[in-house]
């Protein structure tokens, strides 16, 4: 929903098969997300994922339950030592069960802050929009707490997502500036 794109339903198999990046502006402020696939088979994309981003956003589907690569996920933004928020999706769906997800998640070292822990949560649809402003806002607050800034005036750092050769163009690679900025011509 915050990308409006279906993106998985062009890959092989309707599931995310590539690292995505994107940017919204939320309250006058820039958010950029890495889209990792959540499917089993992509563990090394999701640790690759967890360790360039500053703030992981843990989703869970409220009508199934905490899958093997959600902790998986949860492991790999601990080993990162990166802060999480979860976003508890498909609450739209009948059948949908916010809180024993937050009961499985507590299994693992998650506990969301109204049960008493310190990470933050929201309840959202993907199909419908609803929480996603609520989610936004406490990605926000967690980078503000964390004081996330980037100092636009330095020569650009970051990581390589994905790269590629084109026959046509060369070597293209998808990357990630976490700092500075980055021009034409400039070495990376």
């Amino acid at each position: 929903y915050i990308r409006e794109e279906r993106v998985a339903e062009g890959e092989a198999g309707g599931i995310t098969q590539h690292v995505g990046a994107y940017s919204v502006m939320h309250n006058e402020k820039l958010i950029t997300f890495l889209d990792t696939p959540g499917h089993e088979a992509f563990t090394a994309m999701r640790s690759r994922g967890a360790q360039a981003t500053d703030i992981v956003i843990l989703v869970v589907a409220a009508d199934d339950s905490v899958m093997p690569q959600t902790i998986e996920a949860i492991n790999h933004a601990k080993a990162a030592g990166v802060p999480m928020v979860v976003a508890i999706n498909k609450i739209d769906k009948p059948g949908s069960t916010p809180d024993k997800i937050k009961q499985q998640l507590s299994d693992h070292g998650v506990i969301v802050e109204d049960w008493g822990g310190d990470t933050q949560f929201a309840l959202v649809s993907a199909k419908t929009g609803e929480g996603i402003d609520e989610l936004l806002e406490k990605v926000l607050i967690e980078a503000e707490l964390r004081e996330l800034k980037a100092n636009p005036d330095r020569r650009a750092n970051g990581v390589v997502l994905e790269a590629r050769l084109d026959k046509g163009k060369g070597i293209i690679a998808n990357v990630l500036v976490q700092g500075g900025t980055l021009k034409v011509g400039d070495p990376f």
